[in-house]
């Protein structure tokens, strides 16, 4: 089939290269000029695993193209997918700026019919909108479709080549039909293919995100206890997780959750519960919790250094918001970046991906080292961030001979205690006890 995707950010480019993967003649929209022709010469500009070789395959196939003309996209494609941003406005809200904008574009150029399909998490009613921003300037027939993504970064091909579910939200059988035949690879797989009503699909996106960040808060919440209390984290959530209501995933705590979804999307519900005169109790506890929360080593290392980090020179592992991806959107690491430049700290970070993304955004307010164990030279102290997966059996007998001081604090719980406390280190974690 013919699909035109219009947006190559996360979910745009991963679903275009793997619509193409299964036979389609795809052809994504992107209006900026230097990244599709970046795109074209064969070049991924994110970095997402198992990306970089189905999209060379399918560009060379010829079933993978770009171009900056929406008109050129909307010619091409029967279905077309708005895989666009919807960032966070000043007060927490969904901008539907780029959506809607697209929607004028497509109601002042469509001639012949067209399934508007919506990838892009937007509240509930944006479809409806979508509909009457087209219908303003043309009386040909269209369709309008809720079909929510639901890609990890880190994960985004497999989710999308091997999804648990995927959600059509439309009472159009002509839509569902074509939708049906796209999907028919995964659906012959096992995937459940689920189909409702419009807003009930856009929400079942903002509630499923809403509630892992809900989960991921709850143990945060039970670690930060834990530590009032001489409890074990770690105990608690397998003890927790080994009942199968509750399950184990997302009971990892940490120093927050970040990324372009759940800090956004949490936000949006919660500004849409305010337009609709409901108060989101819960969701506005789990925004103020994570907000602190990310910062929670602070405290921690300013009582290790006594209040007075001015000079000192601290090591941070990892910047991207979690492994496996390039992405700093609502990354810990910044927040923890700030307060500690704030409080005089000098810092030297390491990262396998994300470095040329904080690079751009805080210059040479800190400094980026060539690998991991030369991040740690001279350091007074190790702060990790994000949990990839060479920070989780490194050489520690290397570590304390680059430290300065044999100190670790550990937003991602990699380590176990008793080895901390044979290696000699000073080993400060979330929801266990410290290791002196």
């Amino acid at each position: 089939m013919k699909i035109t995707v219009i947006g190559t950010g996360y979910v745009g480019l991963v679903t275009g290269t793997c619509l193409a993967e299964t036979g389609n003649d795809v052809l994504c929209v992107d209006i900026n000029e230097e990244k599709v022709n970046l795109m074209k010469k064969g070049k991924v500009p994110i970095y997402e695993p198992q990306l970089e070789v189905l999209f060379a395959k399918n560009i060379k196939s010829g079933r993978l193209n770009f171009t900056t003309s929406i008109k050129e996209g909307l010619d091409h494609g029967t279905i077309i997918f708005l895989a666009l941003p919807t960032p966070e406005d000043e007060d927490g809200a969904a901008d539907l700026s780029y959506v809607l904008g697209v929607a004028e574009d497509i109601g002042k150029m469509i001639t012949d019919y067209k399934v508007i399909v919506g990838k892009s998490t937007v509240p509930v009613g944006t479809a409806d909108l979508v509909r009457k921003t087209i219908s303003k300037h043309t009386d040909q027939e269209f369709d309008v479709v809720s079909n929510p993504e639901f890609l990890r970064e880190g994960y985004a091909v497999g989710d999308f080549l091997k999804p648990e579910r995927i959600i059509i939200g439309t009472d159009s059988e002509r839509a569902i039909q074509l939708l049906k035949k796209i999907y028919k690879p995964y659906t012959q797989m096992g995937s459940r293919l689920l189909i409702m009503d419009e807003k009930s699909s856009e929400l079942t996106k903002y509630a499923s995100n809403s509630f892992l960040a809900t989960k991921i808060t709850f143990i945060n919440e039970v670690a930060n206890f834990c530590e009032r209390v001489g409890a074990d984290v770690d105990m608690v959530r397998i003890g927790m997780g080994a009942d199968s209501r509750i399950g184990n995933r997302f009971l990892f705590p940490g120093i927050g959750y970040g990324g372009s979804c759940f800090p956004k999307d949490v936000k949006a519900l919660h500004k849409s519960g305010k337009e609709e005169h409901y108060n989101f109790k819960l969701l506005e506890a789990v925004i103020d919790v994570n907000r602190s929360q990310k910062v929670a080593l602070v405290p921690k290392i300013m009582d290790y250094f006594g209040g007075a980090l001015k000079g000192k020179k601290i090591a941070i592992w990892g910047l991207a918001f979690k492994p496996e991806t390039d992405d700093i959107r609502e990354a810990s690491s910044l927040d923890m970046i700030r307060d500690l430049l704030k409080l005089g700290a000098d810092i030297v970070s390491y990262d396998p991906e994300a470095m040329p993304n904080v690079k751009r955004k805080l210059g040479n307010k800190i400094s980026f080292a060539k690998d991991m164990y030369t991040a740690l030279e001279d350091a007074e102290a190790l702060v990790i961030c994000t949990e990839w997966s060479i920070f989780k059996l490194p050489d520690f007998k290397r570590m304390k001979k680059q430290l300065k001081t044999p100190v670790i604090f550990d937003g991602r719980n990699l380590y176990d205690l008793q080895e901390m406390k044979s290696e000699g280190f000073y080993y400060s974690s979330i929801g266990r006890p410290v290791i002196h």
